[in-house]
């Protein structure tokens, strides 16, 4: 009993640190990235806060894994490196000993696991898919600063204003330059204005200008001069079906079972799967061996990480594609991961029990 308690402190003491370092290195790596598209104009300067905190909700089932794996393996190592080990098998315990108290520390970390895949998560990603979608609807006209050359979010048209009016929608003495493959358009206007159409279209409407048409390597360009010139704005470019399907309620997925949904559902019910087996897995991995050195072990377990985490995204990418029914994607990597943690089990047993045998025939010696 005494040993089970030092333990659950031990776990809990380092998972804090383990998950502290974790989030702040996503959260600085999220904000450096955020920031720099909130240079170029890829994202509005005033999302980039919210943007954080939504990314930082979609990645605490990863960190929450993560964090579990790595506590419970140093935990475990250093146990074995302090010798702790020895007395445990020598008193009698089993390693399989340790899946109990190991348990009990995973299962408030899968149950927010859980609710986050299947809860909040799709929750943050919607506000974040509709932070994006209203900067990507946003008029060209209202991307531009006074005295600035800017690029439209098309890339293919750049803007030029000496000066806007406060609401942004009116701009005085405009250049336009807009190219469509070798067509090459430029058009210069005392001014223009924002129109929306009610099909929803919407117009950059010049007013008292000039264009100028022609073809890149070609010495024909056609001159006019207009009173009114209107250039469409193009609207928001529409999200792929996988992000739109990372946005939906669970409930949602489970009532339109299309293949993409099912994909997405298999990512969902992995993660607090996942988390708890290789919080389990842990446990046979920690085992040190003097002889190999003691980072060998690390080596291993995250090689095992990777390989399990990959495995769980290309089931999840098969069962998207078709090529593979839902419960076979959804159980297989786990019943296989499990096997060989039950494996690994069996072996460090045998080991152990076999090393004691040779120490006890030394001191009967």
């Amino acid at each position: 009993m005494l040993f089970k308690q030092a333990l659950r402190r031990d776990l809990f003491n380092l998972s804090g640190a383990v998950f502290a370092v974790l989030f702040t290195v996503m959260v600085t790596t999220s904000l450096v990235r955020l920031l720099g598209r909130a240079a170029t104009d890829r994202v509005a300067s005033t999302d980039v806060l919210p943007l954080i905190a939504f990314a930082s909700i979609n990645t605490i089932p990863i960190l929450m894994g993560l964090t579990l794996f790595i506590t419970v393996l140093l935990v475990v190592s250093r146990a074995f490196r302090d010798s702790e080990m020895v007395v445990w098998f020598a008193s009698g315990l089993s390693l399989t000993a340790w899946i109990r108290p190991v348990l009990e520390f995973a299962l408030p970390f899968v149950g927010l696991i859980a609710l986050v895949s299947l809860g909040v998560g799709p929750w943050a990603n919607r506000q974040a898919d509709e932070l994006r979608q209203r900067f990507e609807r946003r008029e060209d006209v209202s991307m531009v600063s006074a005295g600035q050359f800017r690029e439209s979010s098309q890339s293919n048209r750049v803007f030029f204003v000496e000066s806007l009016n406060d609401d942004r929608t009116e701009v005085r003495n405009v250049f336009v330059s807009q190219t469509d493959g070798q067509r090459l358009t430029v058009v210069a206007s005392s001014g223009g204005r924002v129109i929306h159409e009610p099909d929803g279209q919407r117009f950059l409407v010049l007013e008292d200008g000039q264009r100028w048409d022609g073809t890149w390597g070609t010495p024909q360009y056609r001159f006019m001069m207009f009173e009114r010139y209107g250039i469409r704005l193009p609207g928001a470019a529409p999200l792929s079906e996988v992000t739109v399907a990372k946005a939906q309620p669970t409930w949602l997925l489970l009532r339109d079972p299309s293949a993409v949904h099912l994909g997405e559902l298999v990512r969902r019910l992995g993660a607090p799967l996942s988390a708890l087996i290789v919080a389990i897995a842990a446990i046979p991995l920690a085992f040190v061996n003097p002889r190999a050195g003691q980072s060998v072990n690390l080596v291993v377990a995250l090689i095992f990480y990777l390989i399990y985490n990959n495995a769980g995204s290309v089931m999840q990418a098969w069962v998207a594609q078709g090529r593979l029914h839902f419960a076979a994607g959804l159980v297989l990597p786990h019943l296989a991961v499990l096997a060989v943690v039950a494996w690994m089990f069996w072996r460090r047993i045998s080991l152990w029990r076999s090393l004691i045998n040779v120490a006890l025939g030394w001191v009967r010696r």
